[in-house]
């Protein structure tokens, strides 16, 4: 009986061991927990609120059916302002708390330019990055995993348009000044060269702030027929309202980052005619499965307000995190969830499908022009895949 006893004993240390493991990776018998490091406040607070919107609406779809595997996904969500010291000691200390099975959609080219190798080092999973930056395309890292095409894709779809279709040939370009706008500086440029053009007139500003004036003196002494912008939506459309009030009106492109919604709402009649690329399909498109199994579950939380393309594309990244959960089996770990995702090639989210492959860690490579419209909503202007 002796040893019978201490063999339960035994084995009841272990389970309990093996439970205090998993808790530590965020796992527990009823639950799975998610960090997400994202701007809550300042002039790019709407991009983290409404990718969180989006994940909680993914996350509480599978939890009112039961959740994955008897386990309820949850989200807790830290403020990073959008300025990389503060995203690096909230990734950092959200690892030290050992609370978290993996991050999942932080926001901006600066602040993941950080945190990426904190998760990396640490074997974070690094889910669903609100940009499109090329360093997180490195699937060398095994814990990098995306939904959107890259800012690469994004430019170039720019420039077959205004040069190839609309046959502009002077362009100039508004960008943040940090990792996010070199980025697409860059891409703009080598669309451009490809082409054998370059660009009239370039400006800055400077992140987190509506400087922009310096920028819109420099830009429009060019005279450029279309500019391409790659920034936040607060400064974008206080360049372009500015740019109205003093006659200047080329055709204004801008990239998915800046915020399709927000940006509509803050340039109200002055943006008719903006275009914006985006990375996801119309927000309002019930013909897509994915798109209405969306609708439906925003506002069945009462979140019907944030629909729109960012949180579609939050809510995109929480079902492609659902499927890695599932296909991870129910003794789930921090390692067999990356196995699970290292190891897809096809997620079917319902006429949206996330493709993968050796050396591939971006899901779609599918980018969407639209164009706000004298109502105050998009149209679209066609689909490019890069």
């Amino acid at each position: 009986m002796k040893h019978v006893g201490k063999t339960l004993i035994a084995a009841a240390a272990g389970l309990l061991m093996a439970t205090s493991s998993h808790a530590q990776e965020g796992i527990t018998d009823v639950s799975v927990t998610f960090a997400q490091v994202a701007a809550l406040e300042g002039p790019a607070a709407e991009l983290g609120l409404k990718m969180r919107a989006g994940i909680q609406a993914a996350f509480e779809e599978v939890n009112a059916e039961g959740g994955v595997y008897g386990r309820k996904l949850m989200l807790e969500s830290f403020d990073d302002g959008y300025e990389p010291d503060k995203s690096a000691a909230q990734v950092t200390a959200a690892i030290e708390s050992g609370k978290y099975i993996g991050f999942i959609g932080p926001v901006g080219t600066p602040t993941t330019l950080v945190t990426q190798p904190i998760a990396t080092e640490a074997g974070m999973p690094f889910i669903g990055a609100f940009t499109g930056a090329g360093f997180l395309r490195d699937a060398s890292h095994g814990n990098i995993f995306n939904i959107r095409a890259s800012y690469d894709a994004e430019t170039e779809a720019w420039m077959q348009h205004l040069v190839d279709e609309e046959g502009l040939t002077d362009i100039a370009i508004l960008y943040q000044d940090d990792g996010f706008g070199y980025v697409g500086l860059a891409g703009v440029e080598a669309a451009l060269e490809r082409r054998g053009m370059s660009l009239v007139a370039s400006g800055t500003y400077t992140r987190n702030t509506l400087e922009v004036e310096e920028a819109l003196e420099t830009i429009k002494a060019a005279n450029p027929q279309a500019v391409v912008m790659v920034g936040a939506y607060a400064p974008i459309a206080a360049f372009i309202k500015q740019a109205r009030a003093q006659d200047f009106n080329p055709t204004f492109v801008n990239i998915s980052f800046v915020g399709s919604m927000s940006l509509l709402r803050e340039l109200g009649p002055d943006g008719e005619g903006v275009i914006v690329s985006q990375v996801v399909p119309f927000p309002l498109n019930g013909s897509i499965k994915a798109v209405a199994d969306y609708q439906q579950a925003l506002i069945k939380q009462g979140m019907g307000a944030d629909l729109g393309f960012v949180s579609l594309e939050g809510y995109l990244v929480g079902r492609y995190a659902i499927e890695a959960l599932r296909n991870a089996g129910p003794r789930v770990t921090r390692e067999r969830f990356l196995n699970a995702m290292n190891n897809v090639s096809l997620v079917d989210l319902g006429d949206f499908r996330l493709q993968f492959g050796e050396g591939d860690n971006q899901g779609s490579d599918e980018v969407y022009l639209t164009r706000i419209t004298g109502i105050g909503s998009f149209e679209a202007l066609g689909a490019a895949g890069q």
